[in-house]
């Protein structure tokens, strides 16, 4: 199993097993650490032909889109300074002048529960040590997507928190989309509408494979049963939480950061996305590191998204 896939893999443990991401200490300061050295050199960008390409050719792309899949390998500092480019670029791009489009940011790296907090932090109504706080943030937050999330609050850009809340997540891997139902209302806010979609019977195809694949022989024994509900209530979720912004910006760009999983092949969210917004229009960029990706490959390039990024 490829590097990008096994952190994907422990990712949906994580989620399953419903582990707290790392939050910063009520007591002490935010930890700034700087991300790794990315020079634009080691970034390689293709068509799903196989021909170069370049980060400019994908913001002009975006003048045809709503929303733009910003699919990433969590480690990849690589695909963290893409990210960041693209939103700087399409900020100045669509952003600004005589077409100003409304650019909004979309992270899967926030659950939606937590959205009253960021956007209180957005605002300049809380300090940045309170937000953390409170925002149950991913452990590699500070380094690799604080970035993003200080961009957009310096140019005054909408942020989504687009993620489920792990708990429920958690409850459907355990007890099936049905264990959802009981949910009170207010909880129900926080995920797709009930009842959310279904697979794709390819997606389904391709996670069962990631999961039964995963760890080695018996794995897939110990896995819940329910898994592939929690990971569609993932999907569903992110898509709702897209399709609800462009309703909110009338015209906006949306650019949304998720594990690449989550919307490579224009599966996942991008299949979910059509139930909440039929008509909305989208690319997807995959980036992958060189690790998880050595060989060229024409036509595995082709079947990952509109542009491919390899990072080195």
């Amino acid at each position: 199993m490829t590097s990008h896939y096994a952190l994907t893999f422990f990712g949906a443990l994580a989620v399953i097993a419903g582990l707290v991401m790392q939050v910063v200490a009520q007591g002490g300061e935010p930890q700034q650490p700087a991300a790794p050295r990315v020079e634009p050199s080691q970034i390689r960008i293709f068509t799903p032909s196989g021909a170069q390409a370049s980060l400019g050719d994908i913001v002009e792309a975006m003048a045809n889109a709503d929303v733009v899949f910003l699919g990433e390998e969590h480690d990849d500092p690589g695909a963290h300074y893409v990210q960041a480019e693209l939103l700087r670029l399409a900020h100045e791009r669509y952003g600004k002048g005589e077409a100003k489009r409304p650019v909004v940011l979309s992270l899967e790296m926030f659950e939606r529960d937590v959205q009253p907090v960021l956007d209180e932090y957005l605002a300049g109504q809380i300090t940045e040590k309170h937000f953390l706080a409170a925002s149950r943030p991913w452990g590699n937050y500070q380094k690799d997507y604080r970035p993003l999330v200080e961009y957009a609050r310096e140019q005054k850009l909408p942020v989504v928190a687009a993620n489920a809340p792990q708990r429920y997540t958690n409850r459907a891997s355990r007890l099936g989309r049905a264990g959802l139902e009981d949910l009170s209302p207010w909880a129900k806010q926080w995920i797709a509408p009930l009842p959310y979609g279904e697979p794709d019977p390819a997606y389904k195809a391709k996670f069962d494979e990631l999961m039964g694949g995963a760890g080695g022989q018996g794995a897939a024994a110990h896995m819940p049963l329910h898994l592939i509900d929690a990971q569609v209530l993932w999907d569903a979720t992110m898509a709702h939480a897209i399709a609800e912004a462009l309703k909110k910006h009338p015209k906006a760009l949306v650019l949304h950061a998720n594990g690449k999983f989550h919307s490579e092949e224009r599966m996942g969210i991008p299949t979910q996305l059509r139930r909440y917004a039929p008509k909305a229009r989208s690319i997807v960029v995959t980036m992958v590191s060189g690790n998880g990706f050595p060989a060229f490959e024409a036509e595995k390039l082709g079947r990952l998204g509109d542009f491919v990024v390899l990072t080195d």
